[in-house]
């Protein structure tokens, strides 16, 4: 792929170089962030009915870590489609318009339910800290 096919703009101020950029940065900032909550969270346990409260809160986290690596599969998908068309010199465009509506709906979508997710662990973190259950 060369540097024409990286600098192709795939919808209003973004290219394709700029969005992988973007989710690559992000995937590895959520991770980062996941693993050190999860320490944290780890530290906390006590006893075993810690377990019962704050197991959830890291499978929660977990989740939204495998979410964020589905990004990362379906943009790998998107790349592998746009290399084979270039490769077989597709005359009919790299996405149809119908596809590119699609993906943009797909990951929009996807989006959606990573932010709701966060939104649920960034609560469930509020309530243990607020409450200090897990202390004496």
């Amino acid at each position: 792929m060369g540097m024409k096919d990286k600098d192709t703009e795939i919808f209003k101020g973004k290219t394709l170089s700029s969005l992988l950029n973007d989710i690559y940065n992000n995937q590895l900032h959520t991770k980062s962030q996941i693993d050190l909550l999860c320490d944290e969270l780890s530290k906390m346990i006590k006893n075993v009915s810690d377990v019962a409260v704050i197991s959830p809160i890291i499978k929660d986290y977990l989740d939204v870590a495998v979410k964020n690596d589905d990004q990362l599969v379906k943009i790998a998908n998107v790349v592998t489609k746009i290399i084979t068309a270039k490769s077989e010199e597709s005359d009919s465009g790299i996405l149809s318009d119908k596809e590119k509506e699609q993906l943009l709906d797909a990951l929009n979508e996807e989006v959606r339910d990573i932010e709701k997710k966060s939104n649920e662990i960034k609560d469930k973190k509020k309530d243990i800290d607020n409450n200090n259950f897990l202390e004496n």
